[in-house]
């Protein structure tokens, strides 16, 4: 076609449709109705015709298989169309907009085959844009490296490409390269580099970013304060994050967010929740990362009431039920006990992902639900949910707190199937598998066997099932092993003073400890806390702090009778002490757990569940004791330990006496 032109429409008002003629092949032409919009139109005045290319045709595909793969790279190649740069920056950026990284080739090998990017600086960073925001960043880097000219953006793009994907070190080793050749950075530069650095963990290049932002004066600069902010939390310099937080003259809820979220990384649910309701004093919308956070916070420190009102202010709000704050929300269900709420919300959830179904076995795991963990996991199977490393350690761990070792060793089997690679931690399950069901010898067989180096947590999961089963031998064995891998570690010496205790060997007790002592390991002080009316209440053994502690010791001694008319009997071998036996069974009635639970009946109303968290394994003797209690007295009463939850109903534990 001859004397075709190209002309940039104007912009009509959207609700004008226009009718358009485009050709047909192999012959005519067709009729269509399209709304009015930004397009580029190609006419030819020796024949009624015309070829109207709108937003939604333009990354439309060839229709011969004989063309580029581009109907409007086929119009160009014939001719009909004649190309600039605005017709390929719209390409590049729907191609960048829809994550359509394939077609972005294409144009790319058209635009290099036709010469267009030759001295075309924006064009080449529109496309290093593209490839970094689609996640192909060695196609990025091989552009950048080719480019006889680079300017800021261009820089700047590999840099943000960098941070946003994962590869922190190296935006964070662009930056130097960057500075040498004379080029000083910009706000969106500088907050990219300030999330690597983040991302990163690392304080030193984050300061001197931080450093160069009051150089070149953005301290103010929203989006460098809100960088800085996140940069210090990830960091876990919360006091530098908060010091730049109190200096930003302007906030969004950007710098809220990384703030609430660095706290609750940190496990800090209480300052967490403090800066929540402080964002919405000074009138500042909770989103989706808000909430999120929060819920996270409050599931570190077991906190469900707030997390109840927290989830009820979401609702409220009208905020969807998406995926990722789905998955905490559902977490700080099944981590604060009420496991059937964290099915409710993962039954609600809009899409579920694999996070959100890794959750939800986790919980069950938890909880101590073996079956119903294996059955979840076979139903995300069939619907096509792909497992990986995380789906495969709950199914694991389930089977280990539930003694299914045949279902276990399947599972551990099957990861073959799927390309995931075992690593330590399904390691440490397999042999706590069969330590759980006595196979000691198996297991120290597993171990030798392992295709990488046991670590100290490899022998510990042995030692643990040496206490268990009373194996002093084997028990002494593992721990040498675990303390010549990592001799600060304090619980696998805990667990063979503990062993040495149960045998009466108290000398080799004493060993144990003088040797901790000399060394400066310290043991982790056993405590368990509950939450009333919105505050949590800690206990120790024997605690003699609390304002009420008077009522409660007359409390538990009240209760201790009434178990004790209807089978509890206490087991002082759980008092690892040399002391007298009348001096064991007083401190073992004065366990944080039994306090908890104590002051939980003086501060609950009758029928109400009760939960109670504890940093260390439960005791058997409070275990045997709550047992009794929730008979007795009728009430739900929910342990949370390091291993597992603990649901004592009607004289019996949903762990079936094995944890």
């Amino acid at each position: 076609m001859n004397n075709m032109r190209l002309r940039n429409s104007t912009l009509f008002n959207a609700a004008v449709f226009r009718r358009i003629l485009v050709p047909s092949p192999p012959f005519g032409f067709v009729t269509i109705h399209a709304p009015a919009a930004p397009f580029f139109e190609v006419e030819d005045e020796n024949a009624a015709s015309r070829c109207v290319i709108q937003d939604k045709d333009l990354l439309r595909k060839s229709q011969s298989e004989r063309g580029t793969g581009l109907y409007v790279l086929d119009l160009i190649q014939r001719g009909a169309l004649v190309p600039d740069y605005n017709l390929y920056s719209k390409l590049l950026k729907e191609c960048t907009r829809l994550g359509m990284v394939e077609q972005g080739r294409i144009i790319h090998a058209h635009l290099i085959d036709s010469h267009f990017l030759d001295d075309h600086l924006v064009l080449r960073n529109t496309i290093i844009n593209m490839y970094a925001k689609c996640g192909c960043l060695d196609d990025a880097r091989r552009l950048f490296d080719e480019m006889p000219t680079k300017d800021m953006v261009t820089w700047t793009a590999l840099i943000t490409g960098y941070s946003q994907n994962d590869r922190p070190r190296d935006a964070l080793l662009l930056f130097p390269q960057m500075l040498r050749l004379g080029f000083q950075p910009n706000h969106f530069t500088l907050s990219s580099l300030l999330k690597a650095s983040g991302l990163e963990h690392c304080l030193d290049p984050g300061t001197q970013i931080h450093a160069f932002c009051l150089k070149y004066g953005y301290q103010s600069n929203i989006y460098v304060g809100s960088a800085l902010v996140d940069m210090y939390t990830r960091c876990g310099h919360m006091d530098a994050a908060l010091l730049v937080f109190d200096g930003m003259s302007t906030k969004t809820e950007v710098p809220w967010n990384a703030l609430i979220s660095g706290h609750a990384r940190k496990g800090e649910g209480e300052h967490a929740l403090r800066l929540f309701w402080k964002m919405q004093r000074e009138n500042f919308q909770p989103t989706h990362f808000t909430y999120s956070s929060v819920f996270s916070a409050c599931a570190s420190i077991g906190a469900l009431e707030q997390g109840k009102w927290v989830h009820a202010h979401m609702i409220k709000s009208g905020l969807k039920l998406i995926a990722f704050i789905g998955n905490t929300l559902l977490d700080m269900y099944a981590k604060s006990g009420c496991i059937d709420d964290a099915k409710r919300v993962f039954d609600r959830l809009v899409k579920p992902d694999v996070v959100s179904w890794n959750t939800m076995l986790t919980g069950y795991a938890q909880h101590g639900f073996g079956r119903e963990t294996i059955n979840r996991f076979e139903q995300m199977l069939r619907i096509g949910i792909e497992p990986n490393e995380i789906s495969f350690l709950c199914v694991l761990t389930a089977c280990s707190h539930s003694g299914l070792l045949d279902e276990g060793l399947y599972y551990f089997e099957l990861m073959k199937k799927y390309m995931v690679e075992p690593d330590v931690p399904h390691y440490v399950t397999v042999v706590d598998l069969f330590g759980r069901v006595g196979l000691l010898d198996r297991a120290e067989r597993f171990i030798r066997e392992m295709p990488i180096e046991p670590t100290a947590a490899v022998w510990g999961a042995l030692l643990g099932a040496c206490r268990m089963h009373k194996n002093i031998e084997l028990g002494v064995y593992a721990a040498e092993r675990a303390f010549e891998l990592d001799p600060h570690d304090s619980g696998s010496r805990m667990l063979l003073s503990n062993i040495y205790a149960c045998a009466g060997r108290w000398n080799d007790v004493a060993k144990v400890r003088k040797l901790m002592k000399e060394r400066g390991v310290k043991k982790q002080p056993a405590c368990s806390w509950v939450e009333i009316e919105n505050a949590v209440h800690l206990f120790v053994a024997n605690d003699e702090t609390h304002p009420q502690i008077k009522e409660i010791h007359r409390k538990w001694e009240e209760i201790s009778e009434k178990i004790k008319e209807i089978g509890y009997v206490p087991d002082p071998s759980h008092v690892l002490l040399f002391v007298d036996q009348q001096e064991r069974e007083e401190k073992l009635q004065y366990h944080s757990e039994k306090l908890a639970l104590a002051f939980a009946l003086l501060n609950t109303p009758a029928g109400a569940p009760i939960r109670i968290k504890k940093n260390i394994r439960v005791c058997g003797d409070c275990h045997s004791a709550i047992k009794f209690v929730s008979k007795v007295l009728d009430r739900e009463i929910i342990v949370r330990d390091t291993n597992r939850f603990h649901h004592f109903q009607d004289g019996s534990c949903s762990c079936g006496d094995y944890w």
